[in-house]
């Protein structure tokens, strides 16, 4: 089982705080917290959301997530994008990490940053990620700060640069939502756009059993389930947990519901293992 959508990190951005007191701790905290829930939801890989604006000699945020995966097997990093660079100098210094080998993927926080996907701040990392073949994942749908603009993170802006970069791969986290049906219909349209199902679920077990929570879970299975039906491209969705907001095993088995069970096996896990090229 793969989980494309986590943080081992605070994201560091304006109006959010550290998504959970566990992720100021200490890196061998975070570390032995992260192993073992993966390995009571039987997650084999995690990719995890770098920092934004994290200093000239972390031009993608991912040093302290790298500490992390030093002492996690199976965790990854995905580099933030910043739209307020433009300087060649960060651009060169993003491409060194990509080169290496250092990211599986880049990240967009939509909303939080206040750019559109087509906003040409944005364009070069899109050059970046064609050349070095890794998506560009976007946040979209609901945000965690009060300072966010939602116009930013509606899904439909993902088919603009959807059309203008075919040979780059997207994914909509978040399914969008609440903006589900739109989200699908991006996906739906571009063979170039994907989807995580992270995030739609957010609290501890405790709240997570509760009556609210499981119906506002039945509420959801129903909007994912029909969202897969209406993108008709069940391979372009991809597990995600958006841990530590929810317990990667009560999200896992939130997920086995919405998700039909003939494509369990295509979004736990065949659909990430292809888009991120893990072995």
């Amino acid at each position: 089982m793969i989980d494309v959508h986590i943080h081992a990190v605070p994201p560091n951005l304006p109006g959010v705080g550290p998504l959970s007191p566990l992720l100021k701790l200490a890196p061998e905290t975070i570390a032995a917290e992260l192993r073992a829930q993966m390995q009571t939801a039987g997650v084999t890989h995690a990719l995890a959301m770098g920092q934004w604006a994290a200093g000239d000699d972390d031009p993608l945020g991912v040093n302290k997530t790298l500490d992390i995966a030093a002492l996690v097997p199976g965790l990854k990093a995905i580099g933030a994008c910043d739209p307020t660079r433009t300087d060649d100098a960060h651009f060169d210094r993003c491409a060194d990490v990509l080169a290496a080998g250092r990211v599986v993927a880049l990240k967009c926080y939509l909303g939080y940053l206040h750019y559109e996907p087509a906003h040409p701040h944005y364009r070069r990392y899109y050059e970046l990620a064609a050349r070095y073949r890794v998506p560009v994942m976007f946040h979209c749908g609901d945000t965690y700060s009060p300072m966010a603009k939602l116009r930013f993170a509606h899904p439909l802006g993902v088919d603009e640069v959807a059309v203008d970069h075919p040979d780059v791969r997207f994914v909509i986290c978040h399914l969008g939502n609440p903006w589900v049906t739109d989200a699908a219909e991006v996906i739906y349209k571009n063979i170039n756009v994907w989807a995580d199902l992270s995030g739609l679920l957010v609290g501890d077990d405790g709240v997570l059993s509760s009556e609210e929570a499981k119906a506002l879970a039945a509420d959801l299975v129903r909007e994912v389930r029909r969202g897969m039906k209406y993108a008709e491209r069940p391979n372009r969705f991809l597990y995600g947990t958006d841990w530590p907001l929810a317990p990667m095993p009560a999200y896992r088995d939130f997920v086995r519901d919405a998700v039909p069970a003939k494509f369990h096996d295509c979004v736990f896990e065949e659909n990430a293992r292809l888009l991120f090229r893990l072995a």
